[in-house]
């Protein structure tokens, strides 16, 4: 099963109080750096874990790569 490192963060601030958000840069191993793009949801609390949880299910629906054992053994 291939393996991985996510990366992610989470912060909640008052609705309303948000001026921007910038993209996030990561410095891989190799030297070169790869873009992070931040996602903004309003909301109560039960809506945005709805709204995580279906934004990371879509995250993982789209990802190249899953190999058919670990759909087996992972899948929904």
């Amino acid at each position: 099963m291939a393996r991985y490192t996510l990366v992610y963060g989470l912060r909640l601030i008052p609705e309303g109080s948000l001026n921007g958000v910038e993209e996030a840069t990561l410095k891989l191993a190799d030297g070169s750096t790869a873009g992070l793009t931040l996602h903004t949801v309003d909301g109560t609390i039960p809506q945005l874990r709805r709204a995580l949880d279906r934004s990371l299910d879509a995250f993982f629906d789209f990802l190249p790569g899953a190999d058919e054992e670990d759909l087996k053994r992972f899948g929904e």
